[in-house]
């Protein structure tokens, strides 16, 4: 044999596989019966093969792409029951990674099996209020006074106009300091969003204002503003019927995260584990013996 093909990591490789396929003939037991070496393509696995290349394709394939797919499907079958005959699949972090993901789905999936009824979408809707709670919304007015351009004049200037605004004598449109990147009237505007053009001290003083009365100086990000409030709606919770797909959304993933604790400590009462260099054990569940 030519010292160079000996060199070859191919022929190393080549080598090594029949060594371990000499190696797990001898170890193995007698041959299984010639049932567990059939690999059986049926209709229903066909038709999933078919079903697969339509979702990728948007159409379905051919007669010789379908013979395709069976053969890939078989291929892939041989190689599996191959690898797993050699105990390739021990002590793979990837395989006992990907393994361990495919029970988690089993049984987040399994607690799905039925859907929630009105009744329980309701009781999860009133028990988890705070995520679905709607905002405080305001309709107001306000006037911006620049700090920079009024100085110490500001409070007198806040107080005069305020009372000139009050009274009808002055018009908010017209009334106070330019400043384009602002309104000066605001319709049902959620608190968040009052919070994210004025800034959190404004959006804070709000729900404190009379409704109707002019007041201020409050201060933003800008400087400070004469606000009145001419509306406020506090935030609900809303019926289920108005938000029924979201409440649906966070029902289910309550229930797979819960049904997945359960199953967990179920499947993990069945073992004695032991943890620590001394390898002390817990009894079935976690619990100290």
């Amino acid at each position: 044999m030519p010292k160079s093909l000996l060199r070859e990591p191919l022929f190393h490789f080549l080598a090594l596989g029949t060594l371990l396929f000499a190696l797990h003939a001898w170890l193995k037991p007698a041959a299984p019966p010639a049932a567990t070496t059939e690999i059986v393509v049926d209709e229903a696995r066909i038709r999933s093969l078919a079903q697969n290349f339509r979702r990728t394709w948007q159409r379905g394939p051919t007669p010789e792409e379908l013979q395709g797919l069976i053969e890939s499907h078989v291929r892939e079958e041989v190689m599996v029951r191959e690898a797993l005959a050699l105990g390739l699949d021990r002590d793979d972090a990837i395989v006992r990674r990907r393994l361990q993901q495919k029970m988690d789905f089993l049984i987040e999936e399994a607690a799905l099996a039925a859907p929630a009824s009105d009744a329980e979408l309701q009781a999860f809707l009133q028990a988890n209020a705070d995520k679905f709670h709607s905002e405080p919304q305001f309709s107001f007015e306000q006037v911006y006074l620049d700090p920079a351009r009024r100085g110490q004049r500001l409070a007198d200037d806040a107080a005069k106009l305020r009372a000139s605004l009050q009274d009808g004598r002055a018009s908010p449109a017209q009334a106070g300091d330019p400043l384009q990147l602002l309104q000066t009237r605001y319709l049902q505007l959620p608190q968040a969003e009052i919070a994210r053009l004025f800034g959190e001290d404004f959006a804070r003083a709000l729900p404190a204002l009379a409704i109707g009365q002019w007041a201020g100086p409050v201060s933003s990000g800008y400087g400070a503003h004469l606000v009145r409030v001419e509306a406020f709606s506090p935030g609900a919770v809303p019926p289920l019927a108005e938000v029924r797909a979201q409440v649906e959304r966070e029902w289910a993933h309550a229930r797979r995260q819960a049904s997945a604790r359960r199953a967990y400590e179920a499947l993990r009462a069945k073992y004695l584990v032991r943890i620590g260099p001394a390898g002390a054990a817990s009894a079935p569940g976690g619990r100290s013996p």
